[in-house]
């Protein structure tokens, strides 16, 4: 079954204009652009047989080249990475059977998060759309609380039922809890990892979907899917004691610098 990776990746931000191209320093003191270090995460993905950068801009495809990247430029009505895709997977012929929405802004993206992610699409027929969670540690809840608290959003939840059907997404912290967790210890809460699966009919229909209240309010474009009554797949992956964060606010920078420090990442 044939795989393609496609990395949306667009210059204007109202959170962080010019993102895919703040440069990031590992542990060693080498610093690469977020967009390169998102394609090299795409790149340790197995069985995949593509991959490819797409977006509007001129500086994200001469730098991404520059890096040796293939880049699709896509149009500047593009709405969401979702949407990119579409266009990308389009203009390469459409004819792979699952295309991966790796978004440029989660270099710290573990391999196995996507190769399970695959996975659980591929053994699940009924599903056009399948995405990764992860179960928050204590330390994960507090971050999540600690960004809303002032008015940041660090990320995004998931509620899935019991067959790992998507309930809801939300940038709020769901579902709620009182209760109070050590660093370590294990939440009810779920944070969804910003990477998704499609079989190529859902995704080229996506486009042509009008954006419904949720994904407005929310600004969350899996929401779409829902919202036109199409299952969405949750697919809980495990951290094997790697840490992630996706890159959402300028304050993000130093916190996943300390992460790739600590896990010892180039």
């Amino acid at each position: 079954m044939s795989v393609l990776i496609v990395i949306p990746a667009r210059y204007p931000s109202t959170r962080y204009p010019g993102k895919p191209l703040v440069p990031l320093t590992g542990a060693t003191g080498k610093s690469q652009t977020l967009i390169e270090r998102s394609w090299r995460a795409a790149c340790a993905v197995s069985g995949v047989d593509r991959v490819v950068v797409a977006t509007d801009d001129d500086r994200i495809r001469d730098a991404s080249e520059a890096f040796g990247a293939e880049v699709v430029m896509t149009s500047d009505t593009c709405r969401n990475g979702t949407e990119r895709c579409a266009e990308a997977h389009a203009a390469l012929g459409g004819d792979y059977e699952i295309i991966v929405n790796l978004q440029g802004d989660a270099p710290l993206t573990p391999h196995w998060f996507v190769e399970d992610l695959v996975a659980g699409l591929r053994n699940s027929p009924g599903a056009g759309v399948a995405t990764p969670v992860l179960r928050c540690d204590g330390a994960a809840l507090n971050s999540f609380l600690h960004d809303r608290k002032h008015d940041r959003v660090g990320g995004t939840t998931a509620v899935f039922s019991a067959n790992h059907t998507a309930m809801y997404f939300s940038k709020e912290v769901v579902p709620y809890t009182s209760q109070t967790y050590g660093d370590d210890a294990a939440t009810p809460v779920f944070h969804h990892v910003g990477v998704y699966a499609y079989r190529p009919e859902a995704l080229s229909s996506y486009p042509d979907w009008p954006i419904g209240p949720l994904e407005q309010l929310e600004g969350l474009e899996q929401l779409r899917f829902m919202e036109q009554g199409h299952r969405v797949l949750c697919v809980e992956v495990k951290a094997r004691g790697r840490q992630f964060w996706e890159l959402n606010n300028p304050e993000d920078v130093p916190r996943l610098e300390a992460m790739m420090k600590d896990m010892g990442l180039e």
